[in-house]
């Protein structure tokens, strides 16, 4: 039988061991602050912070219904059309010559598509002198294109197309494609429609557009 002073021998080791053991718990828990339940507002305001961004609808969508942009237009369908193809083949045509044919003959089917006010300015031009000289010296043949890029702008009866030509030029300086974009300018004249102003794209139209 073991004697009373080796009972409490054990009985203090056994404490100690109980003490150790709870020192090591506390040393490996976390620290108690970080375990604290947050608050609603911060849940909250954590939540705001990692969610993606709402989508939002924008502000203008497409619609399944049909659009008709011609009713909102000052001229009918038709009459764009007329306007645009009158635009088209004046633009080849200015750009279509070639130095060894009589230079009226040219003026005269430019002056086909145009007013009478353009047709005569135009044909002063084609047959100066200098025009002519520098044709038939470097032996320019130039055959174009026309195709519509844009409308720049839109009245009841004329409107102004920006137009590209490509031209084909065989020369003697050296044969070459040349692309250039006007500022073609299409009036009304009863039921037909007129070339009333022909300008580079980039410069516009300085006159008045009539209307």
């Amino acid at each position: 039988m073991a004697e009373r002073g080796d009972k409490r021998g054990v009985a203090f080791a056994a404490l100690v061991v109980v003490i150790a053991a709870v020192g090591i718990y506390l040393t490996m828990w976390p620290d108690s602050g970080d375990d604290l339940p947050e608050s609603p507002q911060e849940t909250a305001a954590v939540a705001s912070a990692s969610a993606p961004p709402a989508s939002r609808t924008p502000l203008a969508t497409a619609s399944a219904a049909p659009f008709d942009v011609y009713a909102y237009l000052p001229m009918t369908k038709e009459q764009l059309s007329a306007a645009a193809d009158v635009a088209e083949r004046f633009t080849a045509a200015y750009g279509t010559f070639r130095y060894d044919e009589d230079p009226a003959a040219y003026a005269s089917r430019v002056k086909a598509y145009t007013t009478p006010e353009l047709g005569n300015q135009l044909t002063r031009t084609i047959t100066s002198a200098g025009t002519v000289e520098q044709n038939r010296d470097d032996q320019i043949v130039s055959t174009a294109t026309a195709g519509l890029k844009e409308i720049r702008q839109i009245e009841k009866t004329s409107i102004v197309f920006v137009v590209t030509a490509t031209r084909q030029v065989a020369a003697k300086s050296g044969d070459r494609q040349v692309t250039e974009e006007y500022a073609v300018t299409v009036s009304q004249s009863g039921a037909d429609w007129r070339i009333f102003d022909i300008l580079p794209a980039s410069e516009g139209q300085d006159g008045d557009v009539p209307e």
